[in-house]
């Protein structure tokens, strides 16, 4: 067991909404409401987007060719990974953090780069796949306003 001197730091571990100081103890920590609250937000515009994008890849698959569906669904993609990486970004967003980065938009860019020069992708639906994240949070916005809150 350490011993504790004034005048010398304390390490802390951090592990699972505890801290445990080097002398054994161990002290609890409430998790902060707010990131549990965004943590369950950035969970659910995922799920939302994800449900959009194969609702929406199945009616285009009805309407359009295969390889239009799997242009669409290239795009889709593309636009979860930016909305997961905006999540992060926003998360760190306050904590040391003074303003968003722009390189997830490296990622769309690069994706419509090499659908100008390959003949199989299509940039149109791959933009309108990317777009889709925009459809999930327009429909999470739309249940928030007309869902009536439970009192």
């Amino acid at each position: 067991m350490a011993e504790l001197k004034i005048g010398e730091p304390v390490q802390v571990a951090m592990t699972n909404a505890e801290e445990t100081l080097e002398s054994g103890s161990k002290l609890a920590v409430e998790p902060d409401t707010s990131m549990l609250e965004y943590d369950q937000l950035q969970r659910q515009l995922l799920l939302m987007t994800i449900t959009a994008t194969g609702v929406i890849f199945v009616a285009v698959c009805c309407f359009y060719p295969l390889d239009v569906a799997l242009n669409y669904l290239v795009g889709a993609a593309v636009g979860i990974i930016y909305l997961r990486m905006l999540g992060k970004d926003v998360e760190k967003l306050g904590r040391g953090k003074k303003k968003l980065s722009q390189n997830r938009i490296l990622i769309l860019a690069g994706v419509i780069i090499v659908a100008t020069q390959l003949h199989q992708l299509k940039i149109l639906p791959i933009f309108l796949g990317f777009l889709t994240y925009k459809v999930a949070l327009m429909l999470y916005v739309l249940i928030t306003v007309f869902t009536p809150k439970p009192k």
